[in-house]
């Protein structure tokens, strides 16, 4: 019963953390996951299972307000779910003591990634929208990173369309999240020969988890108007270097040594946001009006600037 318990509440919180950020479900639950002694591959597995539920039911959402941009989903999640294939038949062909140093790796520097993201904080000016020349590399990467990863596709995708056509967060959020159910389903199917050997022993899990990420969107819809993005961003890519170097590093450094690696990474983040709080980098953002265009799929009418009032 605890077990499910702390299931319920990986779910839950890696949901709060993907409704309020837009990124970062899978990565989350899966470093949490492993955490708990659960196999590289399984955990990314299971995850995956969950996102089936999480992707559909954001992608859905995302489509009846008209933030979607139906050909860049094909064109992000087509390459994305042959990346995912890939990464998904790799892990699952890797035995747990090879794969488990392979997804923290690719964790620990996606969570760099989101640290560094977040910690840059200004946008660049909007600029023309990526084609499908671009967005075909970027979601076979992505997808292959979330795989092997057990997350990923946000951080990667989410963040460089953003960082590129910083006026349209709208439509990016809502096209990369109705692509990631493909890319979700596809990784399911390439851990397919795992999971019909491991699903019945994980049932329980994948209940708890959906139960608490389903528990958990009216929440994170509540705080997105709320907490500040930059400073749980930043927490958030620091929790997961710390997790992921703990696993890492574990049997290389001495309990004292990997302590005081640890210690020295948090104070580190905490000059970090104690430099950005001096700055007033986490006041409230400002809002923009701007006037939309003839296509809302294209142009966003809310252009959120990076500087604060």
């Amino acid at each position: 019963m605890e077990k499910i318990l702390l299931f319920a509440l990986i779910g839950l919180g890696a949901q709060l953390v993907d409704g309020t950020l837009g990124m970062a479900f899978g990565v989350t639950a899966t470093t949490l996951f492993m955490v708990t002694g659960t196999p590289a591959a399984t955990a990314s597995a299971v995850v995956h299972v969950v996102q089936v539920g999480t992707t559909a039911a954001s992608g859905v959402s995302h489509w009846r307000f008209g933030n979607v941009d139906l050909p860049r989903v094909l064109a992000l999640g087509g390459p994305g779910a042959i990346g995912a294939f890939a990464g998904a038949t790799l892990l699952t062909g890797l035995d747990a003591s090879a794969a488990a140093p392979v997804t923290s790796s690719i964790l620990l520097g996606l969570g760099l990634w989101v640290t560094v993201r977040f910690a840059r904080g200004a946008a660049r000016p909007a600029r023309a929208r990526w084609g499908a020349g671009r967005l075909a590399p970027l979601g076979l990467l992505g997808g292959l990173l979330d795989a092997t990863g057990g997350g990923g596709w946000g951080p990667v995708t989410t963040s460089t369309l953003l960082s590129v056509e910083s006026g349209r967060p709208r439509t990016i959020i809502g096209t990369v999240s109705a692509a990631e159910f493909l890319v979700t389903c596809a990784a399911v199917a390439g851990f397919a020969p795992l999971l019909r050997a491991e699903f019945a022993a994980h049932a329980g899990a994948i209940a708890a988890m959906l139960a608490g990420g389903v528990a958990a969107a009216p929440v994170a819809a509540a705080l997105v108007g709320r907490a500040n993005p930059r400073l749980l961003g930043i927490v958030v890519g620091a929790v997961l270097v710390a997790l992921n170097l703990r696993t890492l590093l574990a049997g290389a450094l001495a309990p004292a040594a990997l302590a005081g690696l640890l210690a020295g990474w948090a104070a580190a983040v905490a000059a970090l946001l104690g430099l950005l709080a001096a700055r007033g980098a986490f006041r409230r953002p400002r809002v923009d009006l701007v006037s939309p265009g003839p296509d809302l799929q294209q142009t966003d009418r809310y252009v959120y600037s990076s500087e604060s009032r």
